[in-house]
């Protein structure tokens, strides 16, 4: 079996880390020599049937883990609800976490395998995906379906069970470091997406694990008791729980908790949202599970409804074995934790699922790579078409393409646990070169140096930027580089030239008035270059809208003061994203839903029928009105009574569509009961006021040419109120006493979450993009 040579994170060096992550090697080879054969399939074993009846039985599933859990010892139970790495081993063994098998019950191990964009934790033979962001761009459920399918298969054919993604934490503020992997500033955008990618990674056998729960929006001293998320129970609900709500009810298997505090509780032993929200709100009934050393108690996080402690297991091994001895956490507790791992095991057959697949294998594939393909194609997003500049045509006799980005520097995967390696990367030079030729241009590479010149001597200029993201540090602004700003300036002496940025999410444009025009790629993973050739030459048309506002200034950010971001002073409230512009009545440098196209589009006809609760429908005629073929995005917004106190709109639904010239579609929205609702503090439930309520639909937040009204006549509750909190239920950490002996007895836990924060200071240096690297184009080609 391969050494596992790279984790989560690359650490920094340093001494101490040095010896750290020397360490880790050696125990984690020695972890994976130690492995034991899979558990095989009954029907070949008759012996299992007669010593694990629950193996292969036809009974309900809650009747089979009675059973199981009935016959396991207290140390097979503790075993069951933490992972199998040993101390000085960041993550593993073998994948990014494990639970050990039990051979006596016929438990299988259960892997997990990062991450939200492919498959993660250093391996090879794998698809690299674009960013999530990216999909998030092509607002499209269906893609997202088959974007988690991918991943799942991919992991399953690495022998790894679960897949930690996607992610549903919102896009607050574009310095994030982790905003890459966020799908977005919407809840509702994001909450789709996201139930469309749980349903594709379940599908094909793999469980799901949704992230983050909830209000983890930075990095910044991340684990520590400085980040603490400040947000009321409005915000709250309405916004950061709202994407958590949508995976819960599309079945997510688990929920990771995340490193923040939210109101002064850590999120992994906060009973507010693990048992009163998520399993009592929501009716969640799979496992949460810690992230990785996110675990900061043991008794207090187990009663308030922590369920699996990653990647080790002191805080829920001996520490915890302590609290059922003391009488501090129930049996009947242990046995919830323990049946709540069982649970998605036992739904999705893996107590009979024979193993095949193996981290040394090969995974991806031609179908693989035309996935990450088309969502790198629908993603790519026209910001600014001057004089229809684009698409290329014949008449484009000769393309400079400018800027290390569109060659070595290339950034197809952000950095920290949902980075991917690609066997290799199509740059935007080979991509564009490859196109051009067969159109009969000449294309030159300059890396930036001589912008101007390169530029001046070609019909066209594409002049690719960069900036980088990672999890692990925020970034301190989304200003480019002061050396790609100046390559772009110097480039724009050229009438004909095109902006590419290869970002995490949005940048500020100083230069934007000079250039004709502005195309966001994102990440867009392994199949950049021909994605982008595609786009630029219109074999596709760029298929990308915002799913986050591009502001004109850093200043515009709706956490742009410093005691928000990174201060953790919510205060923004609702306000989120464009509902913030929207409020503030600030005028964005492109709006959330903007993207252009290759044609143009038309709307008419909206029709309202129903009375605001679910069922309630919201129809509508998109019209290809333009010469080419194209896709657009039909968004439906809702502005409340001004009673309510809600931003001026919210997004509550959305329809991509692929029309023909002169083509016609009737998009069609089915409102549920969150739709017209907000969250009343005071009866702790969603309610629907009383009011009227104004419908639109359109193009982008700021293009809305239909407007429709709709009258509801009596405020009324559509949802149950949040439960109390369960009895033995801490309302925060652990005593002092029992902290202290986490301390004492889990020292290198201890440290290791102190470290988290501690790298949060000056980040992580970037893995490898691809196992064949990237490079620029010599003189020969």
């Amino acid at each position: 079996m391969r050494l596992q040579r790279r984790g989560r994170y690359a650490w920094p060096a340093s001494a101490l880390v040095s010896l750290i992550a020397a360490t880790t090697l050696v125990t984690g080879s020695a972890a994976q020599a130690a492995e034991v054969a899979e558990v095989v399939d009954p029907a070949a074993n008759p012996s299992v049937e007669t010593r694990c009846p629950w193996v292969g039985s036809d009974a309900p599933v809650e009747q089979r883990i009675d059973q199981l859990v009935s016959r396991m010892t207290l140390d097979e139970k503790l075993d069951l609800v933490h992972g199998s790495a040993v101390p000085f081993q960041f993550v593993g063994p073998t994948y990014a976490g494990m639970i050990s098998e039990n051979p006596r019950l016929c438990i299988p191990r259960l892997g997990l395998s990062d991450g939200p964009a492919g498959v993660g934790n250093g391996h090879t033979g794998v698809t690299q995906l674009p960013s999530p962001m990216a999909l998030a761009a092509s607002w499209d459920a269906d893609l997202a379906s088959r974007y988690g399918a991918t991943i799942a298969r991919e992991a399953r054919g690495k022998g790894a069970d679960v897949v930690l993604g996607p992610t549903v934490d919102l896009l607050r503020d574009p310095r994030a470091g982790r905003s890459f992997e966020t799908l977005g500033e919407d809840p509702h955008l994001t909450g789709e997406l996201a139930a469309a990618q749980v349903g594709g990674i379940q599908g094909e056998g793999a469980l799901a694990q949704s992230k983050h729960i909830a209000a983890y929006n930075q990095e910044t001293l991340r684990n520590l008791p400085a980040n603490d998320s400040i947000v009321d129970e409005r915000t709250l609900q309405e916004v950061y729980l709202s994407p958590v709500q949508d995976v819960v009810d599309a079945g997510t298997a688990s929920v990771m908790c995340g490193y923040n505090r939210l109101n002064g509780v850590h999120a992994c032993n906060n009973t507010y949202l693990l048992s009163q929200v998520l399993k009592g709100q929501f009716g969640f009934d799979g496992f949460v599970t810690s992230d990785w050393f996110a675990t900061q108690a043991s008794h207090a996080a187990a009663n308030a409804g922590m369920d699996l402690q990653m990647p080790g297991g002191c805080h829920y091994g001996p520490r915890l074995r302590h609290g059922i001895n003391s009488g501090a956490v129930t049996t009947s507790k242990l046995d919830d934790m323990v049946s709540r791992i069982l649970r998605p095991m036992f739904r999705f057959g893996l107590f009979e699922r024979e193993k095949n697949g193996s981290p040394d294998d090969v995974v991806t594939g031609p179908d693989h790579a035309a996935v990450a393909r088309e969502v790198a194609q629908k993603g790519m997003t026209l910001l600014k078409n001057d004089d229809a500049l684009l698409p290329l045509g014949d008449d484009t006799g000769s393309v400079a393409v400018i800027g290390d980005a569109a060659g070595e520097r290339v950034i197809g995967s952000g950095g920290g646990s949902p980075h991917v390696i690609a066997p290799e990367i199509v740059t935007p030079h080979d991509g564009i070169a490859e196109r051009a030729r067969r159109a009969g241009a000449d294309v030159t590479f300059d890396d930036g140096s001589q912008a101007g010149e390169a530029a001046g001597a070609a019909d066209v200029a594409v002049v690719v930027a960069r900036k980088w993201s990672t999890e692990s540090k925020d970034n301190k602004d989304i200003r480019l580089s002061d050396k790609d700003n100046e390559m772009i300036r110097a480039a724009a002496a050229n009438p004909n030239t095109i902006v590419v940025l290869n970002t995490a999410g949005p940048v500020e444009m100083p230069w934007l008035d000079d250039v004709a025009g502005v195309l966001a790629a994102w990440y867009p993973g392994q199949e950049y270059g021909d994605a982008l050739a595609s786009v630029l030459y219109g074999d596709s048309d760029p298929g990308g809208r915002l799913p986050a506002t591009f502001p004109v200034s850093q200043a515009d950010l709706p956490a742009a003061d410093k005691d928000r971001f990174p201060g953790g002073a919510y205060d923004e409230g609702l306000a989120v994203g464009y509902r913030w512009y929207d409020r503030e009545g600030i005028e964005p440098l492109f709006p959330f839903g903007h993207g252009l196209s290759y044609t143009t589009f038309g709307y008419s006809e909206l029709e309202v029928d129903g009375d605001g609760g679910a069922g309630t429908t919201v129809t509508a005629t998109v019209t290809n009105t333009g010469e080419r073929a194209g896709s657009e995005v039909a968004q439906l917004y809702v502005a409340h009574p001004e009673s309510a106190g809600e931003p001026p709109k919210r997004l509550e639904g959305f329809r991509r569509v692929e029309l023909e010239p002169g083509e016609s579609e009737r998009v069609r929205f089915e409102l549920d009961e969150r739709s017209l609702a907000q969250w009343d503090v005071d009866a702790d439930q969603w309610v629907r006021g009383a009011g009227d309520y104004t419908l639109s639909v359109g193009g982008s937040s700021r293009d809305l040419p239909l407007t429709g009204d709709l009258a509801v006549a009596d405020e009324m509750p559509v949802s149950e109120p949040t439960p109390p909190p369960p009895p033995g239920a801490p309302k925060g950490d652990d005593p002092a006493w029992t902290k202290i002996g986490n301390v004492a007895r889990c020292p290198v836990e201890s440290l290791y979450a102190g470290m988290i924060g501690a790298i949060s200071l000056f980040g992580l240096p970037p893995g490898e993009q691809a196992t064949r690297p990237p490079r620029n184009p010599t003189d020969e080609g």
